[in-house]
């Protein structure tokens, strides 16, 4: 099951960013992993995105996987995310703000003699996050998710994104 919905969920961010880079006729920018962790549920955080930049001044689509281990719990989040760069003087690093929505599948783990339980979850994101060039040319970033709705209270992830 949970690899049908990762497959599922691969496909569709997939067929949607190209269908938006088509649509916006941007550029994918960048893909990378993202490692971190969240509370509420309290779990690990390991998962991908895919930059689409930009589709207006400083403004890129950020669709991105997330899967979540813990809390008696497995969460694979399919999120849609615009995020709006800003440029700092005499500075690599570029902080951004963002939001987006998205989709939760989780399973929840029962303990034996109960019976586990699915669901999926829609929610928002409220995003604070900063790039900077790596020597090779990609970027390393970090960033804070604030969750909205059915999602996570709190994520703090980094990552690598390379240039496509």
């Amino acid at each position: 099951m949970r690899k049908r919905l990762a497959f599922v969920g691969l496909i569709a961010v997939g067929v949607l960013c190209s269908a938006s880079a088509h649509a916006q006729k941007a550029v994918v920018g960048g893909w990378g992993p993202r490692v971190g962790f969240s509370s509420g549920p309290d779990q690990i955080i390991f998962g991908g995105q895919l930059i689409i930049g930009e589709i207006a001044p400083n403004l890129t689509f950020d669709p991105n996987l997330d899967l979540g281990l813990g809390d008696d719990a497995t969460v694979i989040g399919l999120n849609f995310h615009l995020h709006h760069h800003f440029a700092v003087a005499r500075s690599q690093w570029r902080p951004y703000v963002g939001a987006g929505a998205g989709i939760n599948f989780v399973q929840l783990d029962r303990p034996p003699g109960f019976s586990d339980e699915s669901e999926t979850d829609v929610g928002g994101n409220l995003i604070v996050g900063a790039g900077v060039p790596t020597s090779s040319g990609n970027r390393f970033f970090s960033e804070l998710k604030l969750g909205l709705g059915d999602t996570a209270d709190m994520k703090l992830l980094v990552g690598w994104n390379f240039k496509i």
